[in-house]
């Protein structure tokens, strides 16, 4: 019987209130309005800016379905799409492309204008509804993907078609955490071989940075976290060495300093913590030395810095989904991970029935896992 049209009854996990665990309920999720896709969720990662809406440091409208790092097929299409067709398998994208904003005409940027990540979210369509409703109330999404659900239904700007032989459940961390961390080293660092880096904080995204430093060439790789359990895992994707800031009475900008002359050429920031930003600023070369901001800022709070850091010309930068421009990235990294030029497998430390889900969160917050996928 076709779906075709129809209102969808299934299931997701919503979020009703922050600091609470995810109720599963049955939605009813609206078919597709003009220039939008329906998408049978398969696999969705379990990401730490999931948790930051979970714990109030990421501002979000309740209640919500969050997710946003999958893969899947589509259902079926609003009137006017023509990039995608029912049975495609495909990738949402939390940062959109419309290619027609000054961002996405630009060669530079990738933050598409139409993204629902700014300091405002709606947790709307663009038409400013939503297409899930439980229990008479309407649901928010998130950041116009909202993975965590086994139909979703997202604008055809933020999604991309991606070859349907790839498995699902490993090409989802394509949708968010290995993009950002191997996009921020070869997109928006543009590390060189023989570099020195330094990486802050050894999650999926931070591995993954790890990864983009090997990829680049780069000859030392400092791998930090204050868990020591990271550290082999670190060591087996390329790290040079890795310290621990709870073993020394200084501050780890001074211990890299030491560790390297004059500080690295590139630090990374993959926590999302402003004590930690100002440490991997001041941990790179005071003047030609870059650091990146990859870790999502917490809501509300502001950095105070020695401005003497930048006037002796180092760069401070950030980047969002690791600088690619989506729709057009997506499927290339895809391709990439079948002619295996990068490895998922590592990063994915466990995989879990979605009805699992609040088990799955609790193994990232106690520092369990790297990724967890939810398979739906």
């Amino acid at each position: 019987m076709s779906t075709v049209g129809k209102v969808i009854k299934c299931k997701a996990a919503v979020l009703w209130e922050a600091n609470k665990p995810f109720s599963l309920e049955e939605v009813e999720v609206a078919p597709p309005k003009a220039h939008e896709v329906r998408i049978k969720i398969v696999a969705t990662g379990i990401c730490r800016s999931d948790d930051h809406v979970v714990t109030g440091a990421l501002t979000m409208p309740f209640p919500i379905i969050l997710g946003h790092e999958a893969a899947g097929v589509v259902e079926s299409v609003g009137e006017k799409v023509t990039s995608l067709k029912p049975g495609d398998a495909v990738i949402p994208l939390f940062v959109p492309q419309c290619g027609e904003c000054r961002s996405c005409l630009s060669t530079k940027g990738n933050l598409c204008s139409k993204n629902d990540i700014s300091s405002s979210p709606t947790g709307l369509m663009a038409d400013g509804t939503t297409r899930f409703t439980c229990k008479g109330k309407a649901i928010h999404h998130f950041i116009g993907t909202s993975t965590f659900t086994e139909y979703t239904v997202v604008h055809e700007t933020a999604v991309a078609k991606i070859d349907s032989a790839a498995p699902l459940e490993k090409v989802c961390l394509i949708g968010c955490g290995f993009s950002t961390g191997y996009g921020a080293v070869l997109q928006t660092a543009k590390v060189e071989a023989g570099s020195t880096c330094a990486v802050f904080g050894l999650g999926g995204v931070g591995l993954s940075v790890v990864m983009g430093c090997k990829a680049a060439g780069a000859s030392r790789i400092i791998a930090i976290d204050i868990n020591k359990d990271k550290f082999a895992k670190a060591k087996e994707l390329g790290a040079t060495e890795c310290i621990n800031p709870k073993d020394f009475k200084k501050p780890i900008h001074e211990v890299l300093t030491e560790m390297t002359g004059q500080g690295v050429d590139y630090s990374f920031e993959v926590i999302g913590r402003i004590e930690t930003m100002t440490e991997a600023l001041a941990s790179c070369h005071y003047n030609y030395g870059v650091s990146v901001i990859v870790g999502v800022p917490p809501a509300a709070q502001k950095i105070t810095f020695d401005p003497m850091l930048l006037f002796s010309g180092r760069t401070w930068k950030g980047s969002v989904f690791g600088g690619w421009k989506s729709k057009d990235a997506v499927p290339k990294l895809v391709a990439d991970y079948m002619k295996k030029k990068f490895v998922l497998d590592p990063l994915i430390t466990h995989t879990l029935p979605f009805t699992k889900i609040n088990e799955g969160f609790d193994l990232l917050r106690t520092g369990k896992s790297i990724r967890s996928v939810l398979v739906l």
